[in-house]
């Protein structure tokens, strides 16, 4: 095969030149050659199947014997087998076969009988134990107790005496004709009325912890409040910033939770609020003049600066019940002289001294 390459007469040597590099030979040599694929067709491949299908058998070999079986053992009047006695028991069995005098079994065994002798178990008693043991003057004679935990009869009426309070028996028929119940006794409890059966206090807070008018959610923040006054340890009361006088002792505060919460606002509520007078000064220039205020007026304004305070305190937890907490330890704080609202409620008594002059008392005919 002639693989020259026929360069035409017409062109001249530089394009002749660059058409012999250039150009593609006609024919492809590697072409040729092509790989051919061999695939092997696929044999069928037969899994051995077993002849004869194994069955379940239809009887159960360990529950269908008719033999008699032995019948079990019977432990129970063994010694090993019987539940140990109580200690007193133990003790009068014991007393029985020394011949000593035992405890008497019917009223059990006292606490002093049990640690007698034991000097180290006399020493983990409590207090009251404690001296009760020294103090044997006044003790009960023995296999007696000061009460009695049975039921006994009582004398003259025939039936049981159950240690309590002999009622008289209620009058079935009231006094005043047409009433199924007699009727109430005149004047009425000051918490006999149902709008009025909380304290105070606790109705004040409760309609400023109120939003929205959602006044279950402000109730169940109070009873919260409260429940983590009654639980917080004893205040320590910082003497520069001293409660009300004849407060109770700090001691006696978480005992009961509504005297701590009165306490605390009560505490810190300002005497007196700043009246700004236009023109009072000539000139246009106001004049400050302090105002005295009420309880409930001096109840609100602390109310509002230790729930303000409140809500700028870091959250501590979540859920329903974190607001109540920030709340409450606010008050504690405010106990304990830690609170901000101790400087403003100091701001305003010094600015109100500051301005005493200016108040002008009627003159006198």
């Amino acid at each position: 095969m002639n693989l020259d390459i026929i360069i035409p007469k017409c062109l001249p040597f530089q394009s002749i030149a660059f058409y012999s590099i250039t150009m593609p030979p006609r024919l492809n040599i590697l072409s040729l050659a092509r790989s051919i694929p061999y695939r092997p067709a696929p044999q069928p491949q037969w899994l051995p199947r077993p002849s004869i299908a194994p069955k379940a058998p239809q009887f159960r070999a360990y529950s269908d014997s008719k033999a008699p079986q032995p019948p079990a053992a019977d432990r129970s009047s063994r010694i090993d087998a019987k539940p140990l006695p109580h200690v007193s028991e133990e003790a009068a069995q014991m007393a029985e076969i020394t011949g000593s005098e035992g405890p008497d079994i019917s009223q059990g065994t006292p606490v002093d009988e049990v640690v007698k002798g034991d000097k180290s178990a006399q020493e983990k008693l409590p207090k009251v134990m404690q001296d009760a043991l020294k103090s044997n003057s006044n003790s009960a004679p023995k296999g007696s107790r000061s009460y009695s935990t049975m039921v006994t009869s009582a004398g003259g009426s025939g039936g049981p005496d159950m240690g309590m309070l002999n009622f008289p028996p209620s009058s079935s028929t009231p006094a005043i004709p047409g009433l199924k119940f007699d009727a109430p006794t005149l004047p009425l409890p000051k918490d006999g009325h149902l709008k009025h059966r909380y304290d105070p206090v606790v109705d004040q807070v409760i309609g400023l912890l109120m939003r929205h008018g959602k006044k279950s959610t402000a109730q169940r923040d109070m009873a919260l409040v409260l429940e983590h006054l009654r639980t917080s340890p004893i205040p320590t009361v910082n003497p520069a910033k001293p409660l009300l006088p004849g407060a109770p002792p700090p001691s006696h505060l978480p005992l009961n939770p509504i005297l701590y919460l009165t306490l605390a606002i009560d505490s810190v509520g300002p005497l007196f609020r700043i009246r700004s007078q236009k023109g009072a000064a000539g000139g246009g220039v106001a004049l400050q003049i302090p105002v005295p205020l009420g309880r409930r007026q001096r109840r609100r304004i602390a109310i509002q600066w230790i729930l303000k305070a409140a809500s700028n305190r870091a959250q501590t937890g979540s859920g329903k019940g974190s607001y109540a907490q920030r709340v409450a330890a606010e008050l504690i704080a405010v106990v304990e002289g830690r609170s901000g609202v101790w400087e403003k409620r100091n701001a305003i008594h010094k600015l109100g001294v500051s301005v005493r002059a200016n108040i002008v008392l009627p003159k006198k005919r």
